[in-house]
């Protein structure tokens, strides 16, 4: 898998980004089935820069936590099959399956790990795994789809010995 990673903010959270966004990328890819190399773009970035990105791409005028920007809109999560039929799906250079952009203010990261009274590295797990799933087409917006984001985000986290 190929992560490239931008850090345009230097709020510095005493964990090693990279490693672990990419395990939990690769963790999801696996629980998921993916059958392909993949590629995803991940941005970190700070409270007034990812405000800004909400309010352009979705009409949102607060800083959010975590944007994903799909390469692929799916019929159904997950049907990797469909892919092969987006003519810019895959990087013509790696024939990795090109994802998506994730985008994730760290400050946000600080602000919900001391919310929710647990570690930052555990938070930003979360916010890689709720972002990787948005990139293989799953969503929130019923409470079932609700449920189902958050059992397959638990047991990434799980998986991964970060759980609550």
């Amino acid at each position: 898998m190929t992560l490239n990673v931008e850090k345009e903010y230097d709020l510095e959270l005493g964990i090693d980004y990279e490693e672990t966004a990419l395990a939990v990328a690769e963790q999801v890819l696996e629980e998921e089935g993916c059958p392909y190399e993949a590629e995803v773009s991940l941005l970190l970035t700070s409270n007034e820069e990812i405000h800004g990105l909400n309010l352009q791409y979705r009409g949102i005028d607060r800083p959010t936590d975590v944007l994903s920007f799909p390469q692929t809109d799916y019929e159904a999560p997950a049907d990797f099959p469909q892919a092969e039929e987006e003519a810019d799906a895959f990087n013509p250079d790696t024939g990795e399956l090109f994802l998506g952009d994730i985008i994730i203010s760290l400050d946000k990261v600080k602000e919900q790990a001391e919310s929710y009274g647990h570690g930052v590295k555990r938070e930003f797990a979360f916010l890689v795994a709720h972002s990787m799933l948005h990139l293989l087409g799953y969503d929130h917006m019923t409470e079932e789809e609700a449920a189902d984001m958050e059992a397959r985000q638990s047991a990434v986290l799980r998986h991964l010995g970060m759980e609550r």
